[in-house]
């Protein structure tokens, strides 16, 4: 039986702590998130309720010209498919002019869908624990505490099962070729090696987002996938091109950990989209 590990990215009384800080952005990358900011303004103007920062950039690990930039915007009112062709504009801009970045991606999301009921449990939870603030008011204010506890797992990653054939389509969809199939590796590691660690993450009690300390955790727990978790970990930081390893993301570990997570956490409760 796997040893409980001292309790991590938790503060005192047992609840979350929020990841992050401006304080800690990488010097070379405090440029970029200068321009974002005022960019952001300059997009959405007085419909920009608020933005945040997550990943790698906020938490002070990023690596320059190997890092993007992660962005979450929150519009007064649901965004519409002008507002998301302009925000992936702003994003290839920024991507063309800073090369300390590789990528940028932005979540945009109304307010109101934020701190829906159906959301708080996901996306509210992310907000308030996983996104630094860098503009306007922080929706965190109108958020619970939240702790590393079953249902934080099911609604954060119980839905392994329904994306399945969407990264089947998306493998099929690929061109043949490394460079096509480099990012759809990177994604899918990810995903999977962070839907194995809130798998596991209520009988560990903490937190962590380095994706190889979320692969050591789970392999703990489940030794005999510990060597896959560990590989994709791997790929999620430096990915190839590899059909092989997407295949058996689809074809074995992501079902597998589908039907475990359901079975240990349950499914996550259907959205009204």
């Amino acid at each position: 039986m796997a040893k409980t590990a001292p309790c991590k990215g938790l503060d005192p009384l047992g609840y979350l702590e929020r990841e992050g800080s401006l304080a800690l952005v990488p010097h070379g990358f405090r440029p970029v998130v200068a321009a974002a900011r005022d960019r952001l303004l300059d997009v959405f103007g007085a419909r920009l309720h608020s933005a945040y920062l997550y990943g790698s950039i906020p938490r002070g690990t990023a690596r320059v010209g190997r890092s993007d930039l992660d962005l979450l915007v929150a519009l007064r009112e649901e965004p519409t498919e002008a507002d998301r062709a302009a925000a992936r504009a702003l994003g290839d801009a920024l991507d063309k002019e800073f090369e300390q970045i590789d990528g940028v991606g932005t979540l945009l999301f109304g307010r109101g869908r934020l701190l829906s009921e159906p959301e708080r449990y996901d996306l509210g939870w992310f907000v308030a624990c996983l996104c630094t603030p860098l503009l306007g008011e922080d929706l965190a204010e109108y958020l619970p505490r939240y702790r590393p506890d079953s249902l934080l797992a099911r609604e954060t990653n119980g839905d392994l099962a329904l994306l399945l054939p969407r990264w089947r389509e998306r493998i099929a969809g690929a061109d043949d070729s490394e460079e096509a199939r480099r990012p759809l590796v990177r994604f899918m590691s990810r995903h999977l090696v962070r839907t194995g660690f809130t798998l596991v993450m209520p009988r560990w009690n903490g937190w962590t987002s380095d994706l190889r300390e979320m692969a050591e955790v789970f392999g703990a727990y489940y030794p005999q996938r510990a060597v896959q978790m560990r590989t994709a970990a791997e790929y999620g930081y430096e990915p190839v091109g590899d059909p092989v390893a997407l295949r058996s993301y689809v074809d074995d570990l992501g079902p597998w950990l589908a039907e475990e997570y359901a079975r240990v956490h349950g499914v996550k409760a259907r959205r009204p989209d």
